[in-house]
């Protein structure tokens, strides 16, 4: 059997492989351009404010081909000499380059470079008078559009090369035109000046010889040199060697232009050279992700204006390069990212605006995103279960913000139920599971708080909740009983204990009276008379709050809601005014069959968070409440709160299956006070409806089109469309168009309920410097996020 030969050797590469960049690297190097509202800067592309005209086909056809005849004319009469100005351009030439001063070849080249140098502004003068670039886009096939984007977007890397080529080519046309038989003289001018007659007459002599050679060399140094000037060649060769495979980057402010955010160029102006060099060795070397580099670059924005801090910071990262700063959990990174996420802007993909009418051109078929500059307004999302509130808006922007807290820019507080499964528990370093025995940490159901009067407002909040009651007698009441109770004993009563107050148990007053005497507290004895005397009375809100606090005190909930008594053995308390630092927490509410348990405990939460935020001493650290079912929670003092949160840092992230579970004199304040809204598929016109007078009107341009019937022309015509009338039943009328300019709904409430489709919203989002967004149309999903960190 014959042996098959050895296969060929594969043939050598043409160059070198250029050397691959990290991928952290090229996510740096990435542009991020500003933009409006909401856009997804990684990558963003601006598009032009107005669309293009849209050119009818008859027109854009039309035109390209009357395009085209004009410039086979043009060709026709150039390679005929019919022009005058081909003749005109053999005038300006040498005549020994084409009456016998050079074989039939390069004459024959000589007539056909005429020739092109007249053809060619022809054909460019047609391809955008006749619109072919149009035409190909509109008519070409998929295939070939994608190759004419990927040739645009390489458009502004091929420019410099492009610049180059052309001044290399201008200085070979002047060097052949100054060295060809005939061609420029000019150039010999100085040589002239500078040597004596008597080296070249009556024959050039040696010394003349030696100096043409040397002022040639020199002649054609000085073109090159021009021309490397005129062409960018040291830009050129300057920046190939660093940027072999990246895009231009687009700097954050408050950096360079020319610096490679890989390299810790503000480290190095520091004169902190050994670790930039140690952070960059990091990052190239794939031992740093994204939240490596947005951790260590927030605690450098934060010690470079105190020089006694930079010691300890060199130290820190010269030992642990980008391990060092780590969050207090010692955390690096999620176990799992489900959504696209830029941290280098603080951004999560949410969803894509659609190329749709509807939408502002420059917003359409752009990327979404949300971000803490848009949740510090507050965002509020409506829509039926299963339109995709809790997946698509609520786990991304809580999976963002818990890796913003990891970079120590953020803290987080969900509220859900745990089926909603906003995060997994490794995510969060307090999980407070309400009526679960096994849960580490318990609610403080006053807030931290020391004042009595905080504390009654806070629990009146939480107890009346919207409903009509007096909330300055039910917060007067439980004043009465909170202050008189912490003066005796140093903490507020356990709910328990709360309650048998409320109830005006003897033994339970009886009990706080003697406590009052034993402490010496008699100023506080009048507040307990003051609630002994309106006990029992008609109208007295102590009822009504003692059967309110029965809800929490189900045996589901033995043992939570101490109350800040400190038990032993029991869970830890948590408290909103604990958001002072970087604190990732989840709250699970009690499932099934504690439906108004839940709704006091999200109002409870959502007070304390409102009213511990504000009273932050350092707000560097942007907090955020995430309540995943808002149901019968928005209250007047919550609106009022959610109003307060923008200049406290702070913002809040509501959900609502519908607006009738907000009061009606609530809902308009309600959709005023938080600037992003998010509308999903299923809404009902009367939810619509609030929207879309909240959205306002818009111009937009209207075509009225009236028919009315043809009685012109004369008894020929006339008999002509009679018999048309009579053979096909329809009468020969005239059309009129009237365009004019009408405000509009920008979104009705009939569109919100019945043109979106499933799994779309229609969302405005506004930023906390004021700018506003128009409302758009978009796909909800993150689409091509990455599942684990970008190294």
């Amino acid at each position: 059997m014959a042996v098959p030969p050895p296969p060929a050797a594969p043939p050598m590469p043409r160059q070198a492989p250029r050397e691959a960049l990290a991928p952290l690297v090229t996510w740096l190097r990435t542009p991020r351009p500003e933009a409006a509202p909401g856009i997804w800067r990684y990558g963003h592309r601006p598009r032009p404010a107005e669309e293009p005209e849209d050119v009818p086909e008859r027109q854009l056809l039309g035109g390209a081909l009357l395009a085209l005849l004009c410039a086979l004319l043009v060709g026709s009469l150039s390679v005929n000499e019919y022009l005058p100005f081909v003749s005109w351009i053999y005038a300006a030439l040498p005549t020994s380059w084409y009456d016998g001063g050079g074989s039939a070849s390069l004459v024959l080249l000589l007539a056909w470079t005429v020739h092109l140098l007249v053809l060619l502004p022809v054909v460019w003068l047609a391809g955008r008078y006749g619109r072919w670039p149009r035409v190909l886009r509109r008519y070409a096939s998929p295939r070939w559009r994608r190759r004419g984007a990927v040739l645009a977007r390489a458009g502004g890397a091929v420019r410099p090369y492009r610049r180059a080529l052309l001044a290399l080519l201008a200085a070979a046309v002047v060097w052949v035109l100054c060295f060809s038989d005939g061609g420029w003289t000019f150039w010999l001018a100085p040589l002239d000046w500078l040597t004596p007659d008597s080296w070249r007459e009556p024959v050039q002599t040696t010394p003349y010889v030696v100096a043409y050679n040397v002022y040639y060399v020199l002649f054609t140094l000085l073109l090159l040199l021009l021309a490397a000037k005129a062409g960018g060649w040291r830009r050129l060769r300057r920046r190939r060697p660093t940027r072999p495979e990246a895009e231009p980057w687009t700097p954050m402010p408050e950096r360079s232009t020319d610096a490679l955010p890989d390299e810790w160029p503000e480290l190095r102006a520091a004169g902190l050279t050994e670790p930039a060099d140690r952070l960059t060795a990091d990052v190239r070397g794939g031992r740093a992700s994204d939240l490596d580099y947005v951790r260590v670059e927030r605690v450098w924005r934060t010690v470079r204006s105190r020089p006694d801090a930079l010691p300890a910071f060199a130290e820190a990262v010269r030992e642990r390069g980008a391990a060092a700063f780590l969050h207090p959990s010692g955390a690096r990174d999620l176990s799992v990212r489900t959504a696209a996420h830029d941290l280098l802007t603080g951004q999560v993909r949410i969803g894509r605006a659609l190329d749709d009418r509807r939408n502002p051109y420059r917003h359409r078929d752009c990327a979404l995103a949300l971000s803490p500059a848009l949740l510090g307004t507050s965002l509020l999302a409506v829509g039926p279960p299963g339109s995709g509130k809790t997946g698509r808006i609520v786990r991304p922007a809580v999976e963002a913000l818990c890796l913003q807290a990891l970079a120590g820019r953020a803290a987080v507080v969900a509220v859900g139920t745990a089926r909603a499964a906003l995060a997994p528990d490794d995510a969060f370093d307090v999980v407070v599971r309400l009526g679960d025995p096994r849960s580490t940490h318990d609610l403080d159901p006053y807030g931290g708080t020391t004042d009595p009067d905080e504390a009654a407002a806070l629990l009146t909040e939480a107890l009346i909740g919207p409903d009509a009651a007096d909330r300055r007698a039910a917060s007067a009441a439980l004043a009465q009983l909170l202050g008189p109770y912490r003066a005796a004993h140093g903490h507020f009563p356990p709910l328990r204990d709360l309650r048998d107050l409320l109830d005006g148990d003897a033994v339970a007053v009886a009990g706080l009276r003697e406590a009052l005497d034993a402490a010496g507290e008699f100023g506080q004895q009048r507040e307990l008379d003051a609630r002994s005397r309106n006990a029992g009375r008609p109208g007295d809100p102590g009822t009504l709050l003692a059967d309110r606090l029965a809800v929490l005190l189900r045996p589901a909930f033995d043992g939570f809601f101490g109350g800040g008594t400190g038990r032993g053995g029991g869970p830890q308390p948590f408290s909103p005014r604990t958001l002072q630092h970087p604190l990732r927490v989840r709250v699970d509410l009690p499932e099934r069959g504690h439906a108004e348990a839940s709704r006091i405990l999200s109002r409870l939460i959502l007070a304390q968070f409102t009213a511990g935020v504000a009273a932050r001493e350092d707000r560097s650290l942007f907090a955020c409440l995430v309540l995943d079912d808002a149901e019968h929670t928005v209250t007047p003092d919550a609106v009022r709160g959610l109003r307060q949160l923008r200049s406290a840092n702070a913002g809040a992230v509501l959900t609502l299956r519908t607006l009738d579970d907000v009061p009606e004199a609530l809902r308009a304040a309600l959709i005023g006070t938080v600037g992003c809204k998010v509308v999903l598929s299923g809404v009902t016109t009367w939810d619509g409806e609030v929207f879309a007078r909240a959205w306002g009107q818009d111009w937009v341009e209207t075509e009225d089109v009236t028919r009315n019937p043809d009685f012109s022309g004369g008894g020929l015509k006339r008999a002509v469309r009679a018999v048309r009338t009579a053979f096909t039943g329809v009468r020969a009328t005239t059309t009129s168009v009237t365009v004019r300019k009408v405000q509009r709904e920008r979104w009705s409430a009939s569109d919100l309920a019945h043109h979106v489709p499933p799994g779309h919203a229609v969302l405005s989002l506004t930023s906390v410097d004021g700018e506003a967004g128009p409302p758009l149309l978009a796909r909800l999903g993150g689409g091509g996020g990455r599942p684990r960190a970008v190294r």
